[in-house]
């Protein structure tokens, strides 16, 4: 089930809020609510792959058991041995399920061997409760938060629906305090609902759209310039859309049902250089790898040469997450590499730059890395690449001019909704009363309705990031 389907949208979600609203809070606890959202998220994920919500509940149970045991020797070195031992159950999933075929395949590659490999699908949201399972058990054993002696409560905490398959990624200590108190009001509910309703509208309105011109470019063989460019802009609008309408569809449910989840991007397309690029794409991904790899690895607190590769490995290692194949682990390399050029020759240079010159530097960058991680394999990703400057030999065909003109307002749209100037012009809106009240419920109205449509109609309607 996904947010973004009739399913959920009209029957689960509503059913879910009727239950949970109902269900009282003696004493102004939450702890029933907690048990009714558990019960409602393992539902919403047993939707899809019910075998799977299993695997999720034993983990949580694991993760939870070491957790006291973590607790129970705290500041002696079983704890270290416990933690050590969560975080390796943990990943055993992840690692199975993920990448033992990735492993299993490059080593038959090596070997010219001929093991089999496993055939079972990827769980739904796996890599996102992993890490909230990793990062449970070492802000545990470093002293920064307390332990959640309720299994109940934790297992809310992990399997909370709003951003169980696809983030943000929520630590512990976001929702440690509502886990036990937590503000249910109007004006909330009704912030949750606008900002579920934006994020509704990115996905179905926009990164579909622009979806659709993503997989017209994959099956037409065109291998003109144009229409390459043409790609590369739709996929750059199609994944910010898509991922980022998640989060705020994700965020807003939080704070429906009282939660505060964190931000997890701040318009990265209008960023002035690749470092500022990642300090607002899937910024819970980067403070994750920043706090539990990069420091830990002894971040920038050692020499140069340790320096350079601890900010490969952890870049590597962030594709990785991303998928199991050679190409999104070549796509965090070169960022990796970028990020290095920045920090040590580069960011000097850009500092002086035009901030036009910088943003075009910017936008080229991206849309090279975007051409590694949709493509299947290193060929196609340097033949994509080779297009954009020129290889194919053909500067722009018929059937590219065709789509130009048929995509060439939304694309502008799309460029203008990556931008803060909407958000800027419904502020100005917002402080005149009379304006604000009246259009803010019909704006969000027609999103609704037109989202809706498009549901109904069983259009192209995708999640890029079910893949990772």
């Amino acid at each position: 089930m996904v947010f973004s389907s009739p399913t959920f949208l009209y029957y689960f979600l509503p059913i879910t809020m009727i239950l949970y609203f109902l269900t009282p809070m003696p004493k102004g606890s939450p702890r029933l609510r907690n048990v009714t959202l558990l019960l409602a998220s393992l539902v919403f994920y047993a939707w899809g792959e019910p075998r799977y919500v299993f695997l999720m509940v034993a983990q949580c149970i694991a993760a939870w058991g070491f957790s006291l045991l973590i607790d129970k020797h705290r500041g002696r070195p079983a704890a270290k041995v416990f933690m050590l031992l969560s975080i390796s159950v943990s990943a055993a999933g992840l690692i199975y399920f993920k990448y033992a075929n990735f492993f299993i395949s490059n080593v038959n590659n090596f070997t010219n061997g001929d093991l089999p490999l496993i055939g079972m699908l990827m769980p739904i949201g796996i890599s996102f409760y992993t890490f909230q399972f990793v990062s449970y058990a070492v802000d545990l054993y470093r002293g920064n938060i307390e332990v959640q002696r309720n299994l109940l409560d934790f297992s809310t905490y992990v399997a909370s629906f709003p951003q169980l398959i696809a983030g943000p990624i929520v630590r512990y200590s976001d929702v440690a305090k509502a886990l036990t108190s937590r503000e249910h009001s109007w004006p909330r509910f009704a912030m949750g609902t606008r900002r579920f309703i934006i994020g509704l509208g990115k996905k179905m309105l926009l990164a579909n759209l622009f979806g659709q011109l993503v997989e017209i470019y994959k099956t037409s063989g065109d291998q003109s310039v144009l229409f390459v460019w043409m790609y590369l802009i739709a996929f750059t609008l199609q994944i910010y859309f898509d991922f980022s309408g998640y989060s705020d569809m994700a965020i807003g449910l939080g704070h429906v049902f009282g939660f505060k989840f964190p931000e997890n991007f701040n318009y990265p397309y209008i960023a002035d250089s690749i470092t500022n690029f990642w300090r607002r794409w899937h910024m819970t991904l980067s403070g994750w790898f920043r706090d539990y790899v990069y420091i830990p690895l002894g971040g920038n607190r050692v020499k140069a040469l340790r320096h350079v590769l601890n900010i490969l490995v952890v870049w590597m290692l962030t594709g990785f997450w991303h998928g199991a194949d050679w190409n999104f682990i070549l796509w965090g390399g070169y960022f990796g590499i970028v990020l290095l050029v920045e920090k040590f020759f580069l960011g000097k240079i850009l500092e002086k730059a035009p901030k036009f010159l910088r943003h075009i530097y910017v936008i080229l960058i991206v849309f090279v890395s975007w051409a590694f991680f949709d493509a299947v394999g290193f060929d196609a990703a340097f033949s994509t690449i080779g297009r954009m400057f020129g290889a194919g030999g053909v500067l722009a065909s018929k059937e590219a001019l065709y789509y130009l003109r048929s995509y060439t307002v939304p694309i502008i749209l799309g460029i203008v909704g990556a931008t803060p100037l909407i958000r800027t012009v419904g502020e100005k809106i917002g402080a005149k009363k009379y304006p604000a009240t009246f259009l803010e419920p019909v704006v969000l109205a027609l999103i609704l309705i037109a989202a809706t449509a498009n549901m109904i109609d069983g259009s192209f309607n995708p999640f890029i990031y079910f893949r990772f």
